[in-house]
């Protein structure tokens, strides 16, 4: 029994992705800009699906097994997926609803899965996260994930281009975490605007 993909509903929320190298500080950029639309029930932070344990640190996510992981994308559970550092992510298909509603979402996404993103989302805003390259280094050592060497073979990585039909915004989070935080409530304030 094959199954149907049922239709995607229209879009009148807006997507924005926010994507960018390690150590930039996307987490902190987004939890910054989360709690400043705590109480505003026309934003939503999205809670990604991912196949490590909920006590791993980092973002707040729902844990899953890959056995679970694949069943979930197999039966549609997923409107974004993609594997990258050993680990599979998944954006629930719950947020094509949630924007049909109107509801403006924040995911924490990936640049090699901007295409899906594309394909998924009518209305989609890339928000690229970034840092200088020493902070990053100094952002990524501090984790203690990592040895010098592994850190500057990621930093050396030739940074994969953003190809997607869709507005990007560049924010520089290379100094103080509110000038970056501030400029992604400036664009969701903006995205509630124009959804008005």
């Amino acid at each position: 029994m094959t199954m149907e993909a049922r239709p995607l509903p229209a879009s009148t929320g807006t997507m924005i992705v926010v994507v960018g190298p390690s150590g930039a500080g996307k987490d902190s950029v987004m939890s910054y800009a989360a709690r400043h639309f705590a109480d505003e029930a026309r934003v939503g932070f999205v809670r990604r699906v991912i196949t490590r344990p909920a006590d791993a640190g980092g973002e707040a996510h729902t844990a899953i097994d890959a056995d679970g992981f694949r069943r979930q994308a197999a039966g549609g559970g997923f409107a974004v997926s993609w594997d990258a550092h050993g680990l599979s992510y998944g954006i629930p298909r719950e947020t094509l609803a949630q924007l049909a509603e109107g509801v403006t979402l924040v995911a924490n996404g990936s640049r090699s899965a901007l295409p899906a993103f594309a394909d998924a989302y009518p209305r989609l805003k890339v928000v690229l996260v970034t840092a200088r390259p020493d902070i990053l280094a100094a952002r990524l050592a501090a984790r203690g994930r990592e040895s010098a060497e592994a850190i500057a073979k990621r930093l050396d990585r030739a940074t994969p281009e953003i190809v997607v039909a869709a507005d990007t915004v560049v924010i520089d989070n290379s100094g103080p975490l509110e000038a970056a935080g501030e400029a992604l409530v400036s664009l969701l304030t903006a995205a509630l605007v124009r959804s008005d």
